[in-house]
């Protein structure tokens, strides 16, 4: 019996033999090409959004500003008060690194642009070195070039501190230059018997007016500005804040790049869907009512019943006599409310701004005058 069994189940296995696969080759697939039989897989919506979203996640400012690093000059971390500067950007997250810059004791951004580089942002976002520079002038190197600014005036004025060779946008730091300019004033000994006439004059000469004023020919004439700070911790302060202005440029420009930036992609801005066959437009024509300012679901339902179109609310507009029967049109339709509730009516106020988006053709006019 055991035998027997043996060999039926034997038997089974050997009629259950696979076959060695095989291949059949036909003249179709040698002349037409290989997706002529077979159809074209569909693009996946998902699968090319993800590499998208991916790049976009990288632009965004807290992982942007790892790629910024701050090259500071190393004439800068002479002064004793360049760690706090140093401390500031490492908490920030950025990388600090001391390379020789020109002009000296100055500071530079470079980035480090993603690999691969999203599609929306322009090639000169990712570029890898920024153009500003900041350099850091001592307050007797800036007055002395105040009173160059103040002697001479206009576009032939030489501009210190401004060359062919200095970058597009240079900016100016100057530490303690009204601590600087009350200890040159002179004291009433110095000014009786001065050891130094020409230069204590000079010195005298320059206050905070000359100050501004060499400001404003910086700005007009040379496009500089000047930062005046007291102290390395303002100074560390302002340039902590436009590395992360230089970290949200390419986010801010790549979310700006597409022909309607205001429109964020996602299911929820899809809004109310729409068929072919017009199922859908009553609900998109209530969502429009909704948008006025203070418009409850209830009064929306009332308009949308009375009117189920914009269309037919137009013709009725149309067939009005008088702009005040127009005006007052929507006014008296009751609006469904519970069943202790006192009856309620749209309103002149809505009736008046539904008429108006409906009917005026000035683009300046203002809709709700309670806003």
């Amino acid at each position: 019996m055991a035998r027997a069994g043996l060999g039926r189940a034997g038997g089974v296995r050997r009629g259950r033999q696979r076959r060695p696969p095989t291949w059949e080759i036909s003249d179709s697939d040698a002349e037409g090409p290989a997706g002529a039989e077979t159809p074209a897989r569909a693009r996946d919506p998902a699968g090319e959004r993800r590499p998208a979203a991916e790049a976009l996640r990288r632009l965004r400012p807290g992982q942007a500003v790892r790629r910024l690093a701050v090259l500071v000059d190393p004439a800068v971390l002479e002064d004793a008060g360049a760690d706090t500067l140093m401390e500031a950007l490492h908490s920030l997250g950025c990388e600090p690194r001391a390379e020789p810059q020109r002009p000296a004791r100055s500071l530079r951004w470079s980035r480090a642009s993603p690999d691969p580089c999203p599609r929306g942002v322009p090639p000169e976002v990712w570029a890898e070195d920024e153009p500003h520079v900041l350099r850091l002038l001592e307050p007797e190197e800036f007055v002395r070039g105040v009173v160059q600014l103040t002697q001479v005036c206009g576009p032939t004025c030489s501009m210190p501190w401004v060359t062919p060779e200095s970058p597009g946008c240079l900016h100016l730091a100057v530490i303690g230059l009204d601590t600087y300019l009350w200890s040159q004033q002179p004291t009433a000994q110095e000014t009786q018997q001065p050891e130094h006439p020409a230069v204590t004059c000079t010195e005298a000469a320059v206050g905070w007016p000359e100050v501004e004023e060499a400001l404003v020919h910086l700005q007009l004439w040379a496009n500089v500005d000047v930062l005046l700070v007291a102290s390395w911790q303002e100074l560390s302060q302002h340039v902590c804040a436009f590395t992360k202005a230089l970290a949200q440029r390419p986010f801010k420009q790549a979310r700006e790049s597409g022909a309607f930036p205001f429109c964020t992609s996602g299911r929820w801005t899809a809004g109310e869907r729409v068929a072919r066959d017009g199922m859908g437009l009553r609900g998109a024509w209530w969502r429009q009512v909704r948008q006025f300012n203070r418009v409850s679901p209830a009064v929306a339902d009332a308009v949308v019943s009375a009117f189920p179109s914009p269309r037919l609310l137009q013709q009725a507009y149309e067939a009005c006599g008088t702009e005040q029967e127009r005006l007052a049109l929507l006014a008296d339709l009751p609006v469904k409310t519970g069943k202790r509730a006192p009856p309620r009516r749209v309103g002149p106020d809505l009736s008046r701004r539904i008429c108006l988006f409906l009917t005026t053709t000035d683009p300046d006019l203002l809709l709700d005058l309670g806003s």
